[in-house]
């Protein structure tokens, strides 16, 4: 793999497409390094690792086989307890390494109702992606109910990957569902641009009530509500396959990384109805699928580019991650923390609010780590797991 060039604290590094124009970005690595955290631990596929908001400083960590633990913020942590075990319900096969259990989320008022949900893909059909509400036991506070489950929605899937499965609660108290395009390669289906498919989207839904015989609600403001042509439940759309989704909570927006294909790995800033180009594009280029002639397409207007892209010269698979905002690191202060898990490069990315350009994406990196997803505690502080089962954080040098 080809490696950039680091003569200098800044960089010139080329943004956007063929008129691309020369953008002065920060490239330095920075003085940081990874260590391990909750070093006594080691767990099987670790994809989530997340917070419930409630006050109580402890951290849930989803396995993809079906077990969520729970474990008290305390680096000393020797083991975990099984908060939720739903091993029988997920369906995981190593060759079919996309499907298991992939997201959850914790309801903003956790504390008070005890709601907490989950993505799974289902051992009752195949694949078929479920996302389910569940509640805390009402005698142990570290275990859940799993004869709580109630499904809210069911969504068949045309093939093994490709399943996204990221859910978020926004600062708007909805729950935003990020899909995968359906999966095989080029999106075959057409589902990127399809907005009569769920797939390919980033969801918006209303877990707290229930309209038109569903389980959930559709918020009014939602940006396909009343056309025919469309699911209303789609905020987004125009993905190959987000990995991962988060929100920044002082500026509320909503970032998502998009695995790329053939070329190109991308970062977006999701706004309401916008169309992020799969598969007419993949990130600001054009995408020409293997055995097609699509040399003189010219991309539709009115397609949101992605913040930031790197070419897969860097890396093949984008894991995205959250915005910094914990005490430990302050050199980390506002940047989004993100990965690829197959060069095993982490950065730190930079963008100005005010301009809307990234000004700086810089380098943490002391040793090569297939990263699998990021999480936050309750105080901000990042954490990040690996393909072996360990989680680590960031240090100063």
């Amino acid at each position: 793999m080809k490696t950039l060039m680091y003569a200098a604290a800044m960089a010139v590094v080329l943004l956007g497409t063929e008129s691309a124009r020369a953008e002065k970005i920060d490239v330095s690595p920075l003085p940081l390094k990874t260590e391990r955290a909750f070093a006594n631990l080691r767990l099987k596929l670790p994809v989530v690792m997340t917070h419930a908001g409630d006050g109580s400083d402890r951290i849930f960590i989803a396995g993809q086989l079906g077990v969520i633990h729970v474990i008290p913020n305390d680096q000393a942590v020797k083991k975990t307890k099984a908060f939720l075990d739903i091993t029988k319900k997920v369906t995981f096969k190593e060759k079919q390494n996309e499907e298991g259990l992939l997201g959850l989320a914790f309801h903003p008022k956790y504390k008070k109702n005890g709601q907490f949900f989950v993505y799974y893909t289902t051992a009752g059909a195949p694949h078929t992606s479920v996302v389910s509400r569940f509640r805390v036991s009402s005698d142990d506070p570290n275990r859940a109910d799993p004869a709580s489950e109630e499904e809210l929605l069911r969504i068949k899937q045309p093939y093994w990957n490709h399943n996204g499965g990221t859910l978020a609660f926004g600062p708007d108290g909805y729950l935003y569902i990020g899909l995968g395009d359906g999966g095989a390669a080029d999106d075959p289906k057409g589902n990127g641009q399809n907005l009569k498919t769920l797939l390919g989207s980033i969801l918006r839904i209303d877990v707290d009530s229930k309209s038109d015989g569903k389980k959930y609600g559709i918020p009014k403001d939602n940006p396909f509500v009343g056309r025919k042509d469309a699911r209303p439940e789609i905020y987004a759309y125009g993905f190959r396959n987000v990995w991962r989704l988060s929100f920044d909570a002082p500026t509320k927006r909503l970032w998502a990384a998009d695995v790329g294909q053939n070329l190109w790995e991308e970062i977006n800033l999701v706004k309401s109805g916008g169309n992020y180009g799969w598969n007419i594009r993949e990130a600001k280029r054009k995408f020409v699928a293997k055995g097609t002639d699509r040399s003189t397409d010219t991309p539709p207007k009115g397609m949101t580019d992605p913040i930031w892209e790197y070419h897969h010269d860097q890396g093949k698979s984008i894991t995205g991650g959250h915005v910094y905002r914990g005490k430990r690191i302050p050199e980390l202060a506002g940047a989004y923390l993100y990965a690829d898990y197959v060069s095993g490069k982490i950065w730190a990315l930079w963008y100005d609010e005010k301009t809307g350009q990234v000004t700086a994406n810089r380098s943490i990196q002391d040793k090569k780590m297939p990263v699998i997803t990021f999480g936050r505690d309750q105080s901000g502080e990042v954490y990040f797991t690996d393909a072996f089962g360990m989680i680590y954080r960031f240090a100063k040098k």
